[in-house]
């Protein structure tokens, strides 16, 4: 009998310890008093094709509404290479050239994989082709990507693809380590001077595959997000868990640094769909105004040096349809 109740109080006091620690642990601060160097993902396609803004002038109206140094964009297949063979750089060519005016440096995402729903992005005539014809000609397009803009002084460093080891998010085929590797190799080849960077994600990784193909590992930081069978939810993982995994990655498994490559700045649409089909009044009930605010303090809490706004787009698509609050509080953060 008494050993029993001096189990239940060990256990007890276990718990209590593991809630201390965990409730301490969300008061380090391992920032330093810094601030970080802050950027914003920008999508031709979300502004475009979901949002239905005019992409070009929000463009410019980030490039010039914010005091951001570094930007990154995404180069989607189905844009620079429409048909096979023929290739317009045109877009994305004036989205770098006025991101140099505006002496931004730009991280370029290319791949197969990339920014937004539903992740993986193709033109149309590669569908039919199968695994063999479909490989060579995306690597094909890979090479002529970077032939192309390694001439762009502002282009700083290659994103290989989209957290393309996660397997759980995106209408994709399974996740092949190998031909990444191969992707990278190319890119590497053909442009050695620039760092490549492999992303990740930070609530479902350990990054222990990623982080060893890196330069630099760009990890996600989501606080609120939406599952199928929960609903929405927030993690509740602490800033040093961020902290602690960015130091491994770099002293375990050499990467040269760790930035936050997507730190929420909008909320989830259920089922990761385009948000600017839900309801106006119902996209902010799981992500307000202090939710963002909250995360801008999270993500510098974490001490990583580097961070990249995700959702910039929709704060004005909020603005077009009546709501300028969101772009005000990151106007003035």
């Amino acid at each position: 009998m008494w050993g029993m109740k001096r189990k239940i109080k060990i256990i007890i006091l276990a718990v209590a310890i593991v809630l201390l620690i965990y409730f301490v642990s969300w008061q380090l601060d391992f920032s330093q008093g810094k601030e970080p160097s802050w950027g914003a993902t920008f999508s031709q396609y979300y502004a475009q094709e979901l949002l239905k803004l005019d992409w070009q002038k929000t463009y410019e109206s980030i490039l010039n509404d914010f005091n951001f140094k570094k930007l990154r964009l995404v180069a989607y297949w189905q844009y620079l290479e429409p048909k096979n063979n023929q290739f317009n750089f045109s877009d994305l060519d004036w989205q770098i050239n006025e991101a140099e005016k505006t002496n931004k440096e730009v991280i370029l995402v290319i791949g197969y994989r990339v920014p937004r729903w539903p992740e993986c992005h193709a033109p149309e005539w590669s569908r039919g082709l199968n695994k063999e014809e479909w490989q060579k000609e995306f690597l094909g397009y890979l090479q002529n990507i970077v032939e192309h803009y390694k001439t762009f002084e502002g282009v700083k460093a290659w994103q290989v693809e989209n957290e393309p080891l996660l397997s759980v998010f995106g209408n994709c085929p399974p996740p092949d380590i190998e031909f990444l590797k191969k992707e990278i190799a190319l890119v590497k080849s053909l442009d050695p001077s620039r760092p490549i960077i492999i992303t990740d994600s930070g609530e479902l990784s350990l990054w222990f595959r990623t982080a060893p193909l890196s330069d630099i590992l760009g990890t996600t930081l989501y606080r609120t997000v939406w599952n199928k069978i929960i609903g929405s939810f927030k993690h509740f993982y602490p800033p040093v868990a961020y902290t602690l995994r960015s130091y491994i990655a770099r002293k375990v498994f050499g990467a040269e640094d760790v930035i936050i490559s997507e730190l929420q700045a909008e909320p989830w649409a259920s089922g990761g769909g385009n948000i600017a089909e839900v309801a106006f009044e119902k996209q902010t009930q799981s992500f307000d105004l202090k939710q963002l605010e909250n995360n801008l303090e999270f993500a510098r809490k974490t001490g990583i040096k580097e961070i990249y706004l995700w959702g910039v787009e929709w704060w004005y698509w909020r603005q077009a349809h009546g709501d300028s609050d969101w772009l005000e509080l990151g106007k003035n953060h």
